[in-house]
């Protein structure tokens, strides 16, 4: 009797949490823990530079793959070997590696002491690309500057410019206590001219990311709506008007409203593209039994890798390649708003606006909403200086992150204290 008596009177405790019994999944608190919430708890606690790190090493090596498989028949005709792009990309990447290895350890706030020199070299380098005899010439376009067996594209390079002197204009303003007109004109007038020297390459798509980098340090500054929306409007106008100038540009510009009644012109390649896709279905054809890159799509391996992507690998793989472009942005955001000052915070958020921006303008202009404008899709189109380039951004990324502050009011009150400065309607802190 009595050792049932000790028996139920253990189970009474335990169901009613007394004594030092504790049912599974209630907290000391006597709160309902979820496995939500435990998810949540844990990747709050996964350092975000390690993720996108991660992520960006997935991305790059399914881009390797989707090259080896997108370039074979255009290296032969190019080349004479299959192999020739492809190792290309490989030299490429390697080199990409390890600028993405040197930004990562390299402290971001070195930056903003370099932001006037690297924007003042990279205009020259916009300048000179335009002086014939210097600026290689391909395509109808004049983007590149080549010096022997390396050759290099300077919009590239101003699109990581703007990002850093315009964040470190912003900084230096704010801690000035200036009115936000201080700021919107210099940064417009930045912008102005890298995208005017740009559109005259001529380089719409480079000119809108450019665009979209400055808007979106507009908007975290916490400049008022107005003026954000009037250079928004600005730039659509100039966008249009310099798309329209251009016989052979107006028409590549309004084929994707109907490419199947240009598609033996300049409605062509968006046509191929989406019968590519198309054949795809769900699975795709498997990797390397697309017919598209045998001479049918035009730059499969480069601009119109994402039709290569959704033929081979179907709907599956086209979404999983979003997926990852979508947490790479997602991550980066995560690293500019937990960055410890307010040049951090900027040019994080610079920098995944500018991956975002091209991402959604080649995935738009390959399924046929929006119209092509040759931007490749990061980390996954070969390429040479843009994808070093956007490499050197992850790792500045990556580089804000270990910095990263905790959530914490602690943490987010000692970052004040280092900014010593209040944000006047700072808009990432309400991220």
């Amino acid at each position: 009797m009595t050792g049932s008596r000790s028996t139920a009177a253990l189970r009474l405790e335990t169901r009613s949490g007394g004594g030092h019994g504790r049912r599974p999944g209630v907290s000391r608190g006597g709160t309902q823990t979820t496995g939500r919430a435990r998810w949540v708890a844990a990747a709050r606690r996964f350092p975000t530079a390690t993720a996108i790190l991660a992520v960006v090493t997935v991305l790059c090596i399914f881009g390797l793959v989707m090259v080896g498989s997108a370039s074979p028949v255009i290296s032969i005709e190019t080349y004479g070997s299959p192999w020739s792009i492809f190792i290309r990309e490989c030299l490429w990447m390697v080199l990409g590696a390890a600028v993405l290895v040197f930004a990562y350890r390299f402290d971001y706030h070195r930056w903003q002491r370099l932001s006037r020199p690297l924007l003042v070299v990279t205009f020259l380098l916009l300048l000179v690309v335009l002086v014939p005899g210097i600026g290689t010439h391909a395509g109808g376009s004049s983007r590149w500057i080549g010096f022997g067996p390396i050759v290099i594209q300077p919009s590239e390079l101003m699109k990581l410019a703007l990002a850093v002197a315009g964040a470190d204009l912003i900084t230096r303003r704010e801690q000035r206590g200036g009115a936000y007109r201080t700021i919107v004109g210099p940064l417009l007038l930045l912008t102005g001219a890298a995208a005017g020297l740009i559109i005259l390459q001529p380089d719409l798509g480079t000119a809108l990311v450019i665009g979209c980098i400055s808007l979106v340090l507009l908007f975290a500054s916490g400049v008022p709506m107005r003026p954000i929306l009037k250079l928004g409007g600005a730039l659509a106008a100039l966008a249009f008007v310099a798309g329209m100038i251009d016989p052979y540009r107006r028409q590549r510009l309004l084929s994707f409203l109907n490419p199947g009644a240009h598609s033996s012109g300049s409605g062509y390649q968006v046509l191929q593209s989406l019968i590519g896709m198309g054949s795809g279905g769900v699975f795709g054809v498997g990797l390397g039994n697309g017919r598209e890159k045998w001479g049918y799509l035009p730059n499969a391996h480069t601009d119109f890798i994402f039709s290569v992507v959704g033929e081979e690998l179907g709907m599956i793989g086209a979404l999983c390649v979003l997926a990852l472009l979508s947490a790479f942005v997602w991550l980066g955001t995560r690293a500019a708003v937990r960055a410890p000052d307010r040049f951090g915070r900027l040019l994080g958020l610079a920098l995944a606006a500018w991956i975002a921006a091209e991402a959604v303008i080649n995935v738009g202009a390959v399924v046929g909403l929006l119209p092509v404008t040759g931007i490749p899709l990061p980390f996954i189109s070969y390429g040479g200086s843009s994808l070093v380039i956007t490499m050197l951004a992850a790792g500045m990324l990556a580089n804000i992150a270990r910095h990263e502050r905790s959530i914490g009011g602690g943490a987010r009150s000692r970052a004040h204290a280092r900014d010593g400065h209040s944000h006047r309607g700072d808009r990432v802190r309400a991220l």
